[in-house]
């Protein structure tokens, strides 16, 4: 059975007989092991990455960073088809999603290869023979901390700009997706031309290695994307060494229908992003704020979408909405179904399977409720599931007040025909990302962050870089 092991320096390493397990979400059966880390580990690849990044043979080679960038994704092309399996055996998500998935890093690599060739300063003149520059290099060491809904995407999009920017890293994988990670690593050790340690990788063992990511000294920049809860507790524990953050954190995202939406349009479109990775995504819509016009319509139609969501197994092309990645996660929701039905009402109650071929899995089919108390926990909390809610609202301006009603600002998106309420909208909505007759399109020209408490810093295009670089300001002085 596949082991992932860590890459430290440029070498492949375990741990003796200290393995961790990965499990299939659609039937809990084993998927592969992973050798587990250390604080002693964690230190070395640390110091590898550090003593790579001051020997300064890589920050100071912007051409050789961009073919490294290139060369990766060229590797990934060669491995997709192995790479887009691994993520749907050990996340439970659905091939197609698997698939977007991998092509998405491969843009992504490619798009920083361009950028790291085009990181320039400026200049200016304070007076005769007064002259600054003002430089952009590398900030360092990062940390990358990756999690399990997305685990190749969102190794990529941290460490594509932090590599373009002349940075070394350590990456963390997330336990549940080792096996996703050991694939992505072996793509980027077949990449001659990149020099070893520039890239170290150590899986956790318990929360052994975050911590002493978020603590060490030589660790300039943590790229985190995860829940807000571990985000603060990431941030705390960096205090002491004032590290720079990078922090993609939890989501409510909310999304308008107007009294004049395209239903045809909006609705199999939010039924399609309420339930992407089964809803285990930071930016999935998880609240529709309606028009009190068109309330009625909208829920029984949606009602209706979602109920046609076929779920099962990732590897079967005839599912539309795979599992979740653990019982654990999928016995949490039932409980909040249970908070639901006793506070609001319920439009499309969420099922387990009890029998049959998805039992053993950690299956829960799409919910739709409606709880009007925006203060609900149902509302202010990231469930991080297919459970959708669906809210009637009064006027125009109590839809974006709902709309900011909750102490996430990730993403948000809105169903108008009127381009003056989509200004109106887009500018009211506290969010990083806005969406007009759309949800959820990424890109790697995109930068993607949240307001709020759904994070700091930008990822994906140009500002992608900023939380990788410094800039430092040289006084020249004729005499």
């Amino acid at each position: 059975m596949m082991q992932a092991n860590h890459w430290i320096g440029g070498r492949w390493l375990d741990n003796g007989d200290a393995l961790g397990q990965t499990l299939n979400p659609a039937d809990n059966t084993p998927v592969g092991y992973y050798a587990l880390g250390s604080q002693a580990l964690t230190d070395q690849a640390i110091d590898v990455a550090w003593s790579v990044f001051e020997a300064g043979q890589w920050s100071t080679k912007p051409r050789l960073r961009a073919q490294v960038l290139l060369d990766y994704a060229d590797q990934l092309v060669q491995h997709q088809n192995e790479l887009t399996d691994i993520i749907v055996q050990e996340s439970g998500k659905l091939h197609s999603e698997a698939q977007g998935e991998v092509l998405g890093c491969i843009s992504e690599c490619r798009y920083y290869a361009g950028l790291a060739r085009t990181i320039m300063g400026r200049s200016t003149e304070l007076d005769t023979g007064q002259w600054v520059s003002f430089t952009r290099e590398a900030a360092g060491v990062v940390a990358i901390i990756v999690p399990w809904n997305a685990p190749a995407t969102l190794l990529i999009r941290s460490l594509a700009p932090a590599l373009a920017a002349g940075c070394t890293v350590v990456v963390k994988p997330a336990p549940q997706t080792a096996n996703v990670n050991r694939v992505m690593m072996e793509c980027l050790a077949a990449v001659t031309a990149l020099p070893a340690g520039v890239v170290n990788s150590v899986n956790e063992n318990g929360i052994e290695v975050g911590q002493r990511l978020s603590v060490h000294p030589d660790v300039d920049v943590i790229s985190f994307t995860g829940a807000s809860s571990t985000g603060a507790a990431i941030m705390a524990s960096a205090a002491g060494t004032l590290k720079r953050l990078s922090l993609e954190l939890g989501g409510k995202a909310p999304t308008l229908v107007a009294s004049d939406a395209n239903l045809d349009i909006a609705i199999p479109q939010i039924a399609r992003h309420a339930t992407i990775i089964a809803g285990q995504m930071c930016t999935a819509i998880t609240r529709v704020i309606v028009d009190p016009s068109r309330f009625e319509e909208t829920a029984t139609r949606l009602r209706d979408a979602l109920a046609a969501v076929r779920t099962g197994r990732g590897d079967d092309p005839q599912s539309t909405m795979g599992a979740l990645i653990d019982r654990r996660s999928r016995d949490r929701l039932l409980g909040s179904l249970d908070v639901a039905r006793r506070d609001g009402e319920i439009w499309l109650q969420g099922q387990t399977f009890d029998s049959g071929p998805l039992a053993k899995g950690n299956f829960l089919t799409p919910t739709l409720m409606q709880i009007q108390d925006v203060k609900h926990e149902l509302i202010q909390e990231e469930l991080f599931g297919p459970v959708l809610n669906i809210e009637c609202a009064t006027d125009e301006a109590d839809m974006l007040a709902r709309a900011n009603a909750t102490r996430y600002g990730l993403a948000a998106s809105v169903w108008t025909e009127s381009v003056r309420r989509a200004q109106h909208w887009t500018r009211g909505i506290r969010s990083g990302s806005v969406w007009v007759n759309a949800h959820n399109r990424l890109a790697a020209e995109t930068e993607t962050g949240g307001f709020k408490h759904s994070g700091l810093g930008r990822l994906h295009g140009m500002q992608g870089l900023d939380d990788f670089l410094e800039t430092k300001t040289v006084y020249f002085a004729e005499d």
